[in-house]
């Protein structure tokens, strides 16, 4: 018999009020002001296997579930953790259990190497609740912690739905891949509310943190979705790309034929005549594996996961379309964090080259061109994940080294028959080297085949028998030739390893 109650005490529920608690907290908030918006268990049956979803803390707190859904799932098989986010519940506020949950599902995934997916929606943490969230050991500052933890150990995929503001921005900035719902998804450390009242400034949601905001201007999103449905399937997607953790390699799946086999006048002769290099993708990939990363920002410069003969490949590809392909202060930051990605994640990488340096000028130097060319240089000569090299057409200056010189130790440097190597190109060096001397030819004529001679001797001397002969390149292979080059050579090197630690970590460049 169970003890007697004592009198005035409230009754303990009953086994029918605690179920009526779980439908509840199942039901989740009202989200009828956003029709047609996911709810968050909804982005959840999206994203997992049907079925396959535990779910924690479903009785936290006084609200439904606390505002957010914790658990673990399985996508294609492999068991995930996720961290969803309910935006009717306060906005997806973070009180003390909102917090607690999410660090136990973190805790988690650090003690059984787990992925972790975040469909982040939440207006950041409840004021009313400070002492709970803010600073304490089991804050949102352990949210953090434990995200840096799991960097590089487990992919870390975030689908921002909504806001994610003030501190709790930070969530999708510690992740490997950011998608972003358009018109409802913003990031922001600050409402514009409040930057008014601190700088003075107006403005909007859209203006300061929306979604094309970050995926086109700063960086902090990779892609924007029109409905929550494409950025969680995009999510899912991306993960067939991955192992589970740092110490698997991406799974092989059968291989496809190229979407294009044709590479007639693909690669003008002109080295200052653009093309897109997304068309040199496209012969080289398997038909349809291509995933940009961030397409919509530093543009001139490509990155992003394919398979080559069903084997995942990270590429990196100056764009001559775009900027000519020369590298700025923002493609060294998008190329060095993807290089630095797929080396965490066993990817082997493939650089494709038609680059006329690093920009120049004024204000890059004062953006900090140097710096920033240094985490390129430095994430890449880190890697080592097999890297090839591959010279389209151009590969001038710095750009050569950062794209993966042979200095960096490629598993092979391979060359198009267009291809060309040099400090600069055969005109500039001409003009460099001559400058004088061309300045005081006076007819006109005359002085243009001056410059027409120097420069064939240019090509004549710097030329890829040359390159070939001093081994600079280790083959020439026809742009036909390319896909099958590379995918022998990555089955030969199917047995990399990595070396002994030889210290903790270098210091990068800031």
């Amino acid at each position: 018999m169970s003890a007697p109650v004592p009198p005035g005490a409230p009754a303990p529920p009953s086994a029918d009020d605690i179920l009526a608690a779980a439908e509840r907290a199942l039901r989740g908030g009202d989200t009828s002001r956003y029709p047609g918006t996911l709810t968050a268990r909804e982005r959840l049956a999206v994203l997992l296997d049907e079925g396959s979803f535990v779910e924690d803390g479903l009785l936290a707190g006084p609200l439904p579930a606390d505002g957010v859904v914790t658990g673990v799932g399985m996508i294609e098989g492999r068991p995930v953790a996720v961290i969803a986010h309910d935006f009717g519940v306060k906005a997806g506020s973070w009180g003390q259990q909102t917090c607690e949950k999410q660090i136990r599902i973190l805790e988690r995934a650090d003690r059984d190497l787990l992925p972790v997916f975040y469909l982040v929606d939440s207006a950041g943490g409840r004021l009313t609740e400070q002492m709970g969230f803010f600073p304490g050991r089991r804050g949102a500052s352990a949210i953090f912690r434990l995200q840096v933890a799991l960097s590089g150990r487990v992919p870390q995929i975030c689908c921002l739905h909504g806001p994610s503001a003030a501190g709790g921005a930070y969530m999708p900035a510690f992740t490997d891949w950011v998608g972003m719902v358009e018109g409802r998804a913003s990031m922001f450390l600050a409402s514009p509310r409040v930057a008014e009242k601190v700088t003075g400034e107006r403005t909007t949601e859209e203006e300061m943190g929306g979604a094309r905001m970050h995926a086109e201007v700063s960086g902090c999103g990779d892609s924007v979705f029109d409905e929550d449905w494409q950025a969680v399937a995009a999510a899912r997607l991306l993960f067939s790309y991955l192992p589970s953790d740092w110490s698997a390699r991406p799974a092989v799946i059968e291989a496809r034929a190229p979407e294009q086999d044709d590479w007639d006048g693909l690669i003008p002769a002109d080295p200052v005549t653009g093309y897109d290099v997304i068309a040199v993708i496209d012969r080289l990939v398997d038909a349809g594996s291509f995933f940009e990363i961030k397409p919509d920002w530093a543009p001139e410069i490509v990155v992003g996961l394919a398979r080559l003969e069903g084997r995942v490949v990270g590429l990196i590809a100056n764009q001559p379309s775009v900027r000519s392909g020369a590298i700025h202060v923002d493609s060294a930051d998008k190329a060095a964090r993807f290089v630095s990605w797929c080396d965490a994640f066993n990817i082997p990488l493939v650089f494709l080259q038609d680059v006329p340096g690093f920009m120049v000028g004024v204000a890059v130097e004062r953006q900090g061109i140097i710096r920033h060319g240094a985490k390129l240089i430095a994430a890449m000569s880190s890697a080592e994940v097999p890297k090839f090299s591959v010279i389209l057409r151009k590969a001038y200056a710095a750009g050569f080294y950062a794209m993966c010189a042979p200095g960096f130790e490629p598993r092979a440097t391979i060359a198009l028959p267009s291809a060309f190597i040099g400090a600069m190109g055969p005109e500039a060096s001409v003009n460099a080297v001559y400058a004088r001397k061309i300045a005081d030819i006076t007819d006109e004529a005359e002085r243009e085949a001056f410059v027409a001679e120097r420069v064939e001797e240019h090509r004549a001397e710097i030329n890829l028998l040359r390159m070939g002969s001093d081994l600079v390149i280790d083959t020439v292979v026809p742009p036909e030739g390319l896909r099958t080059e590379l995918a022998v050579r990555m089955r030969h090197a199917e047995g990399w390893t990595r070396s002994a630690p030889r210290r903790h970590h270098i210091v990068s460049p800031v």
